[in-house]
């Protein structure tokens, strides 16, 4: 029978460590960084917006010292009748410089030929006008603008011909800022109509007859010619005012020689 061998004991081996020599590793050159220079930064400045509100306060307030004192300088009938008289000139200068061309043309049309025919070429014409458009009043009236007058050749009213308007002579142009604006019309070509407003013996006579409405045609119709004017009443304003017009236009164009 074999018999078993003791196991041998053999010393452990001791491992010598081994040295790794030291890995170097590379230096990585990093470019210089250059310091980056803050530049200063403006911040916007909100301007401020004077609006100078003294000289305006003061020229309004300065006006209201003049009225004022022109208030309290009329005193007497007299200085009232002054004022108005010079606020008058004063509009009428500045209504005809700034209708000034329309007026020259018209003063140079009308000095070479009169185009208004007689009286007795214009009532049968003015009768038919007023029974056409069933009007109350038509007044027929010659111009003459180198003198600023106007000359009443004829008027009919609710009962037929009226003779008391006959001759009148009054100025053309006046205090009324709606006739000036009228006649101005006139001169360009146009047929004016407005309400009636009594500021004349010729348009106290159209109310007097019931005339609340009024329409002006110059004679000739004609642009630049104005040798006159028809200015027919109405009890109410027509409906269709392009009819009257047209009306208007045919007559003062008989009218015409």
């Amino acid at each position: 029978m074999a018999t078993k061998k003791p196991p041998v004991k053999r010393p452990p081996v001791k491992s010598t460590p081994v040295k790794k020599p030291p890995v170097k590793s590379a230096s990585v050159k990093k470019p210089p960084v250059k310091p980056t220079t803050k530049k200063p930064v403006k911040k916007a400045v909100a301007s401020s917006i004077v609006i100078d509100v003294s000289s305006s306060t003061k020229s309004a307030s300065s006006m209201m010292d003049k009225a004022i004192d022109l208030i309290k300088w009329v005193d007497t009938p007299f200085k009232l009748f002054e004022v108005i008289l010079l606020a008058s000139v004063f509009f009428f200068g500045y209504f005809a410089w700034d209708s000034r061309t329309a007026i020259l043309e018209a003063i140079t049309h009308s000095s070479k030929v009169t185009n208004l025919k007689d009286v007795s070429h214009l009532i049968p014409v003015a009768a038919s006008l007023q029974k056409d458009l069933e009007a109350v009043t038509v007044v027929v009236h010659k111009a003459a603008l180198v003198v600023n007058t106007r000359t009443t050749m004829l008027s009919f009213g609710p009962k037929g011909r009226d003779n008391s308007l006959d001759g009148l002579i009054s100025s053309l142009f006046n205090k009324d800022p709606g006739r000036n604006a009228a006649i101005v019309g006139m001169l360009n070509g146009e047929v004016v109509c407005n309400k009636l407003e009594g500021n004349s013996k010729s348009s106290e006579w159209e109310a007097k007859q019931g005339a609340t409405f009024i329409c002006r045609g110059g004679i000739p119709p004609e642009i630049g010619d104005f040798d006159g004017y028809v200015a027919v009443g109405f009890k109410t304003e027509p409906a269709d005012l392009n009819v009257v017009k047209t009306r208007i236009n045919l007559a003062s164009s008989e009218m015409s020689q």
